[in-house]
């Protein structure tokens, strides 16, 4: 990897400075709500997956800095933002490879996935174990989310953190803002993520004050 990605510098990481974050999900209870102003105050925005701004500014925002992702969940990303490829498959440390080459092997690179390499970065496998081991404590088939893998990110990264868009929406159903709710409660069926567990410990990082969580 040190040979396909580039060695952060501190424009781009320096603890040292105090950052505010925003981790904004993908729950239908952000439609309707005009959160932009709230969320753009932030130093940082973290999206993941197939996170849609257009035509819906006035609730999630505008502006992205981070955007985490599978391969699988590849979308077009906007000039300046910085790719967060989460790789949780071997295979996925050849698609990184092929960023700037186009193909790996027969299979060719999905197109949200170019990004200049000072635009992309590699979360840890062992942040994922981390927070399987510990956080989640096994619950759910294989892996934690990728909202709830952003908020522990936003965490370790950053003074102060803000959530947006985590949990059902007002009526209960388990959906994203993008969609008419065809697919409402899809995501706790599956069980691949324990969406019940993730929510519950979100709500008690925000009762200890760890997070500032918005409804």
């Amino acid at each position: 990897l040190f040979t396909v990605l580039w060695t952060l510098t501190a424009d781009v990481w320096d603890p040292s400075h105090c950052r505010t974050c925003v981790v904004v999900g993908n729950s239908g209870q952000l439609k309707g709500s005009s959160h932009r102003l709230l969320i753009e105050i932030h130093d940082w925005m973290l999206r993941m997956n197939r996170a849609k701004i257009t035509g819906f500014e006035l609730d999630v925002g505008m502006r992205t800095t981070y955007h985490l992702m599978y391969p699988e969940s590849a979308v077009t990303l906007r000039p300046n933002v910085h790719l967060v490829l989460i790789p949780f498959k071997p295979l996925w440390t050849c698609i990184t490879s092929a960023l700037h080459f186009g193909v790996v092997g027969h299979w060719p690179v999905p197109t949200g996935l170019r990004q200049p390499q000072y635009h992309v970065l590699i979360l840890s496998p062992a942040f994922l174990k981390y927070i399987h081991d510990n956080w989640t404590q096994h619950h759910g088939r294989r892996y934690p989310s990728t909202g709830f893998t952003a908020l522990l990110f936003a965490l370790h990264t950053c003074q102060q953190v803000s959530v947006f868009g985590f949990g059902a929406d007002s009526e209960g159903n388990w959906h994203h803002y993008r969609e008419k709710n065809c697919w409402s409660g899809a995501f706790c069926r599956t069980r691949v993520h324990d969406a019940d567990v993730e929510f519950s410990l979100t709500k008690r990082l925000a009762h200890k004050g760890r997070i500032v969580f918005y409804k």
